[in-house]
């Protein structure tokens, strides 16, 4: 069965268990400016500030779901209407993930569905650095998709190569690490590596398939994945999300 069905069946599973109306609550799913979604950081250089990607806000009875994507839209319509979307089209996707984080948010199967802001964004990047310490010290972390912060607290202490999409990245050198490629690069630093850390938005645009092909400790980031890391077992972190 292909991911996305995969993940789509078991939340009609949950739907069902929980007996939710999908023909009654209407989802409003928006964009969310860089400041409502991240605050003021303490640097400029988070892709979410450049323009480039932007947070997608969902929802649903109150309860917030969100999605990092480079391709989003606005979106009004029932959970039945979420349903049918056919999640093989780039811009449906993230419209289906923010509203899933929502709706697991709302029965209180998983928390953390809202990106951190501030100076958050550096005390969770603290986190992971000690969470990799603990089991992988001096081993190799490629972590895929750039995320400054968190390249800034691994680079001190392990061996890290960068994998991203953003061509404007691509060749660039942060904290003394140069950004590899995320499609022409990526076997060979996966197969460098110890442990995979990856942004959470892979599941938004599905490249996430393709890492989770990898036979390696993998562990995602953000509250883009919340929903996906539930329903399909993924390890986690996002320490300072709401």
């Amino acid at each position: 069965m292909k991911f996305y069905d995969e993940i789509k069946e078991k939340f009609i599973n949950i739907i069902k268990e929980n007996n939710l109306d999908i023909n009654e609550e209407v989802i409003l799913t928006k964009k969310l400016t860089p400041k409502e979604a991240i605050g003021n950081p303490d640097r400029d250089d988070y892709p979410i500030l450049k323009g480039k990607e932007v947070l997608l806000n969902s929802n649903y009875k109150g309860f917030i779901g969100q999605a990092y994507t480079d391709n989003p839209k606005d979106f009004k319509g029932t959970l039945k209407d979420i349903l049918d979307l056919d999640l093989y089209l780039e811009d449906n996707l993230p419209v289906f993930i923010a509203t899933l984080n929502a709706v697991l948010r709302s029965l209180n199967l998983i928390s953390g569905t809202i990106h951190c802001k501030d100076d958050e964004p550096k005390e969770c990047a603290k986190k992971i650095f000690n969470e990799m310490k603990k089991s992988y010290k001096g081993k190799n972390i490629a972590l895929i998709g750039l995320q400054p912060g968190i390249l800034n607290a691994l680079s001190k202490e392990f061996n890290v190569r960068v994998l991203d999409l953003n061509d404007k990245n691509i060749g660039e050198k942060k904290c003394n690490v140069s950004i590899e490629h995320g499609i022409y690069d990526f076997d060979d630093v996966v197969n460098w590596a110890d442990v995979l850390l990856a942004t959470g938005s892979t599941s938004c645009n599905g490249t996430i398939t393709n890492i989770l092909k990898v036979n390696k400790p993998i562990y995602f980031y953000g509250t883009s994945i919340s929903g996906i890391a539930y329903i399909m077992g993924l390890k986690r972190l996002c320490f300072c999300s709401k």
